[in-house]
């Protein structure tokens, strides 16, 4: 069994890349968490003080829990991966069972600022992509998906997500053992990884 993390910054193609690695293995191969699913459940705080919190920045992730849970999967376990909302900006109910098998993949853009989740990540991918592109990316997502208009989605580019891209997402690429650059549709860097995978299962 082994890790394999996937970063890079917001709308970098991280999700494509995930999807083309898990297309090439078998579903039994391969299990998934995101960093996402492990925002603090904010479920208490009024719901104007929860739209404006800092959802860039490494202390809006309960990294404790998504370290154990890598943890527990290398050591034969299974873990209840939680769930968490766009709209609500809170943890929900519902968990996602995951189970141990040989290719763990880790995804999210600071998986790479948590050392104790970097020491256990034995593949370490980062997905570069030029800022504009991740920024049309975004605001398509964020307006199709999230529910917000393309003004706030500007706004909190320009707050949040350019400061802490460059403060502690594009740092973290130093870690990375491979980078795949233009995003998820480089093919040739895309073949490298899904090589390595077919090594490291023998």
């Amino acid at each position: 069994m082994f890790v394999i993390g996937i970063a890079g910054g917001t709308g970098s193609g991280k999700t494509t890349v995930v999807k083309k690695i898990r297309s090439e293995l078998q579903k039994d191969q391969v299990s998934f968490l995101a960093q996402d699913s492990y925002y603090k459940d904010n479920s208490y705080l009024p719901v104007k003080e929860r739209q404006e919190i800092n959802f860039d920045h490494p202390d809006a992730i309960e990294f404790d829990l998504l370290t154990e849970h890598v943890r527990r999967l290398k050591h034969g376990e299974p873990v209840d991966q939680p769930t968490y909302s766009y709209l609500t900006c809170t943890r929900q109910e519902k968990v996602i069972p995951v189970f141990p098998r040989s290719v763990i993949i880790v995804e999210g853009i600071l998986i790479y600022t948590w050392k104790p989740l970097v020491d256990l990540i034995d593949i370490k991918v980062f997905v570069d992509a030029d800022a504009d592109d991740r920024l049309a990316r975004v605001i398509q997502r964020d307006m199709t998906e999230r529910g917000r208009t393309a003004e706030l989605v500007l706004e909190r580019y320009e707050k949040t997500v350019k400061p802490m891209h460059l403060q502690f997402i594009e740092p973290s690429k130093r870690y990375a053992d491979i980078i795949v650059p233009q995003g998820g549709m480089n093919r040739v860097a895309i073949e490298i990884l899904l090589n390595t995978i077919e090594k490291k299962l023998g």
